[in-house]
């Protein structure tokens, strides 16, 4: 019996929806309902229109599940267009985090050295720690995070992914 197993793949989709109360539920519920994750989820407005909003989904699983998600959330009324990032290509994609760091002693010094590499921005301190502002791509802010651990990590705020595609054409 050969077992064919499936690549799990991290995707960024842009949906664009109408600006109106409800849409966010009835996305999130899509998502349960079927039993897909969603791993970061922002929601903003597109332009000065305001009765338009982009909503950046961080999801992962199987290419035909991403598909499946794709065709489900097309499927949706106040759905106006959904790109999938990752598959259009080159696009950039940013979070925020604020991080809350004892600050004692030796501690106090690593954790300012390790800010400086990550070039995380100090937006907070006491006399026992720090809160430091790290924007970048959600692996650089894992990292940031797992080193500061070992210094003495107290709390974490995450923004979620924003994202956008490269170049002229809107995605």
């Amino acid at each position: 019996m050969h077992i064919k197993e499936e690549t799990v793949e991290r995707h960024t989709l842009s949906v664009i929806v109408d600006n109106e109360a409800g849409i966010l539920a009835r996305i999130a519920g899509m998502f349960s309902s079927r039993g897909y994750n969603i791993q970061s989820l922002t929601v903003a407005d597109v332009t000065e229109d305001e009765t338009i909003s982009r909503i950046t989904i961080v999801t992962a699983g199987s290419p035909e599940v991403i598909d499946q998600i794709i065709s489900q959330l097309d499927r949706l009324v106040n759905v106006h267009k959904v790109t999938d990032l990752t598959e259009l290509g080159p696009h950039v994609e940013r979070e925020l985090a604020l991080v809350k760091v004892k600050g004692t002693g030796d501690h106090r010094i690593e954790a300012l050295r390790l800010a400086e590499v990550y070039r995380a921005r100090v937006v907070d301190a006491t006399i026992s720690s720090f809160v430091f502002e790290v924007t970048g791509g959600s692996e650089k802010i894992d990292k940031f995070l797992e080193l500061m651990r070992e210094v003495g990590l107290i709390e974490v705020a995450r923004t979620g992914v924003a994202a956008i595609a490269r170049g002229q054409e809107p995605a």
